[in-house]
């Protein structure tokens, strides 16, 4: 009995040794690699590739007193005499976005790029084919639109493109597919009814778009949060990181149609055009028969309904519709060898 009493009180005397000591590792302090910075932000992270400029931190670009040129008329030949390398290709290369809601997005649902300028770029490959699934789509970022033309990774980009003196210097537009008035995106609990109620507030605007100018003019006491995308304008509106996206009210358009919680307020704080966006003509790289293709399908879809019944499919339950002006086209016989090898370089502006 003795030795069975010895036996437990050198157990018990070794549980309580082996627990002060594990108590003691315990409350050993947890120290922290000095290469590792603690995240103190509130809230989820801004999206990725983003930044805050702060409010009159830059000046709006001035505006260039110059007029938009025209584009290159139609005249009367055939596909393959004005685009016989895309002809011989059996299809169009289209640079378009990936998350336009309404204008170019890729269907979660199907897999397929779905909207309005996609439809647009069918109609396109109609004209040149006689057959419209003959297109071969390609996502772009914004900072890619305009290396992807020069490099010839695409032949055209149909997306959302405003034309513009500056961008005129990059590359060659058709005549405008769209008229967009830009606005804003609130929540619908917002107080936010117009621009003039933004001072102290935070406005989204992807990195390079024309849109960042607009907030600079028009709400100079604002911040402005600058993404890479506007479906990451989008969400940082969802996520309460932004108090409104400024940009065309085409654009505005998907992201209401997608989120019921969200209203287009404002009155338009500028008027733009959007265009089918092609490489300049040069001696090596003679573009100007694509254009005027183009310029055709654009023509023909002016003419016979198509453009209207493909406003109306996508934007009739959210847009005005907005009267497409008469077509503006280049005087050639002031200049029939109107081609350039200028190497302007500019800033890259998405609407």
């Amino acid at each position: 009995m003795r030795r069975l009493l010895t036996t437990a009180a050198s157990v018990a005397v070794c549980a309580l040794t082996l627990s002060a000591c594990a108590q003691e590792t315990t409350n050993e302090p947890l120290l922290r690699p000095d290469n590792v910075d603690l995240n103190t932000d509130p809230g989820p992270p801004l999206p990725a590739g983003s930044h805050i400029e702060k409010a009159g931190t830059i000046d709006p670009a001035p505006r260039v007193d110059a007029d938009i040129e025209g584009s290159y008329r139609p005249d009367d030949k055939t596909p393959k005499e004005r685009v016989p390398d895309i002809v011989k290709r059996g299809r169009l290369v289209v640079g378009v976005d990936r998350s336009n809601n309404l204008l170019s997005y890729r269907d979660s649902a199907t897999g397929e790029v779905r909207g309005f300028e996609v439809d647009l770029a069918h109609e396109i490959a109609e004209d040149i084919f006689g057959d419209r699934s003959k297109v071969d789509f390609r996502f772009v970022e914004t900072s890619e639109r305009i290396d992807a033309l020069r490099s010839g990774a695409v032949d055209i980009v149909v997306r959302t493109m405003t034309i513009s003196p500056e961008r005129q210097r990059e590359v060659a537009f058709s005549i405008p597919y769209m008229t967009t008035n830009t606005r804003m995106l609130v929540l619908n609990n917002s107080d936010i009814e117009s621009i003039e109620d933004t001072r102290g507030a935070t406005l989204c605007a992807v990195i390079g778009s024309t849109a960042l100018d607009t907030i600079r003019r028009h709400a100079p006491e604002a911040d402005i949060l600058q993404t890479r995308s506007w479906g990451d304008c989008h969400m940082a509106l969802q996520l309460n990181q932004v108090d409104g996206v400024v940009v065309d009210d085409a654009l505005l358009s998907g992201m209401a149609q997608q989120d019921s919680y969200t209203s287009i307020v404002g009155e338009a704080l500028e008027t733009e055009n959007y265009g089918v966006a092609v490489a300049k003509p040069t001696d090596d790289n003679d573009t100007r028969g694509l254009i005027r293709q183009v310029n055709s399908t654009l023509e023909r879809i002016r003419t016979d309904g198509t453009w209207l019944e493909l406003y109306d499919e996508w934007f009739g339950d959210y847009l005005t519709r907005s009267p497409l002006h008469a077509p503006v086209y280049l005087d050639e016989e002031a200049d029939p060898d109107d081609t350039e090898n200028t190497d302007d370089t500019g800033e890259a502006e998405e609407s």
